[in-house]
């Protein structure tokens, strides 16, 4: 299987997205009244944004486009070290949420305009239900992914450095705080992410640690060809 994954990592990738959307639309039919409900303070003070649409719906095009950039256009292991925290953190997501039915009754009960914005918010509200967010999935995976273009971009020149590891947080902050100003999650839903995030992304850090140290340099190219 091992080695069946490190031959055909698109199919890999393929295969995940299957188990994450047959997963993730079974517990949206199923959660339909939440055993959890999460609210704070901070949630009545961030106004509705119908804007933050924008970086919200960017997630769904950054995942693939880190994914692929980094399977054929970087060493081999940086797609794989992404891969461990950013599947693994999306499956304990969904395990949680199965476990523990949690949601928000956060939404505006009315989006009014009939511009692309508007239009765009009521569609999200239509198709994704306010269940199953804590931890949330994309407060996640956009820490994740920023956490890897950082140490990507380690190894380019300081400009590249500079500019797209400015534009990388930037994107993230966007993407984590839209989740707040479209009323999707609670401030709750990204504390949980964001820690989620670091402490896999942490754990991967000592799992590569671990691997690479009693190992030559000859297995680490090997790896990174992989």
């Amino acid at each position: 299987m091992r080695s069946w994954c490190r031959n055909h990592p698109v199919y890999f990738m393929a295969g995940y997205l299957v188990f994450y959307l047959a997963f993730f639309f079974l517990l949206e039919k199923s959660v339909q009244v939440p055993d959890l409900v999460l609210h704070c303070t901070l949630d009545d003070l961030i106004p509705f944004c119908k804007y933050a649409i924008i970086p919200y719906y960017a997630w769904f095009a950054w995942i693939p486009a880190t994914l692929f950039f980094l399977l054929w256009r970087g060493p081999r292991w940086d797609f794989w070290r992404l891969c461990l925290p950013l599947f693994t953190g999306m499956t304990l997501a969904l395990l949680f949420c199965a476990v523990v039915p949690n949601g928000v009754y956060l939404r505006p009960a009315h989006i009014p305009g009939t511009d692309v914005f508007a239009r765009a918010v009521r569609e999200l509200y239509h198709t994704d239900t306010p269940t199953n967010v804590f931890p949330s999935i994309h407060v996640l995976n956009a820490v994740t992914l920023d956490l890897a273009w950082q140490r990507r971009l380690r190894r380019d020149r300081i400009a590249v450095r500079l500019w797209g590891g400015a534009a990388s947080h930037l994107l993230a902050a966007a993407i984590v705080a839209s989740t707040m100003l479209l009323k999707q999650h609670s401030a709750m839903d990204v504390m949980g992410g964001i820690l989620l995030a670091l402490l896999l992304d942490r754990m991967a850090d000592g799992l590569t640690a671990w691997w690479y140290a009693p190992h030559s340099d000859r297995l680490r190219k090997m790896l990174e060809r992989v």
